[in-house]
């Protein structure tokens, strides 16, 4: 043995010999999952960072499809629009002002030439369901988060088509009742006041059946169309639904690092390597 040739069973001249090739049998050596991993389990740090990200986004946001889950939900919305058609309608009459008539042999007259309270209750309907509109949308995107898009768009412009309707009813009633019973049992001449209705919007009705409103009372639907796709157009995510950060997600992304094992003590007989 001598410092160049540590090995003692082999002579000084002979070659290095390269290593065998792998055989077919061969198998890398196995290596311990790290602790708290059942066997059979990948650690935390067996996927790629992208893999792993997106693997999660998959989890937590592309759900299935279900198409009766997003019929209730269109029809749940628009229901509760329909609803709050009612408070639409009350707050419209509270602010439109009623028409002064006169009444006539022949039935109720305006008491001026050109009055300007139908003008004041059409409009006054138009700003309301703008506004109305407007929220609805809002409300909507934040409320169905999960169902952005065409679902939360269908849901906004049909309700909005319910509810406006309900509030024209419920508004104009308001009073009519009143004015029925004046115009039928007050002499002529006498003068009463006729409640707000409206003009410039109305309902026909398609075969009979199918009831269609137009006029002023589309402006809801067109405010909420407006709106969501504002908010669509202006979204930071592409899907537009909320996605997590890849930050978030670091805990599956990174990994835990196992411990280094230190290094094991030299056994006594074993050789000093040489020195320079």
């Amino acid at each position: 043995m001598s410092p160049d040739n540590p090995d003692r069973e082999r002579p000084v001249d002979e070659p290095d010999q390269p290593a065998p090739p792998g055989t077919p049998d061969a198998r890398p050596p196995e290596v311990d999952p790290p602790a708290g991993t059942a066997p059979g389990e990948s650690g935390p740090g067996s996927l790629p960072a992208s893999a792993a990200y997106q693997s999660s986004l998959e989890l937590r946001f592309d759900e299935p499809r279900r198409p009766l889950r997003t019929l209730a939900t269109v029809l749940g919305a628009v229901l509760a629009l329909a609803a709050l058609g009612v408070p639409l309608g009350l707050l419209w009459a509270a602010l439109a002002p009623d028409t002064p008539v006169l009444k006539t042999a022949e039935g109720a007259i305006y008491a001026e030439p050109q009055p300007e309270q139908p003008i004041a209750a059409d409009g006054w309907f138009s700003l309301l369901g703008l506004a109305f509109g407007l929220l609805v949308a809002l409300a909507l995107w934040f409320v169905l988060r999960r169902r952005r898009g065409p679902v939360g768009l269908l849901a906004a412009v049909l309700g909005t088509l319910v509810a406006a309707p309900v509030a024209w009813q419920v508004g104009r009633r308001i009073g009519l009742a009143t004015f029925d019973r004046l115009l039928a049992t007050a002499p002529a001449g006498q003068a009463f006041s006729k409640p707000a209705d409206l003009r410039a919007g109305g309902v026909d009705w398609l075969l009979g059946v199918l009831p269609v409103p137009h006029g002023n009372l589309l402006l809801p639907a067109f405010g909420a169309a407006v709106m969501y796709t504002l908010l669509a157009g202006w979204s930071r995510w592409p899907g537009l639904r909320p996605e997590p950060e890849p930050g978030e997600f670091s805990w599956v992304s990174a990994g835990t690092p196992a411990p280094t094992a230190a290094p094991e003590p030299p056994a006594p007989d074993a050789a000093e390597p040489p020195r320079g």
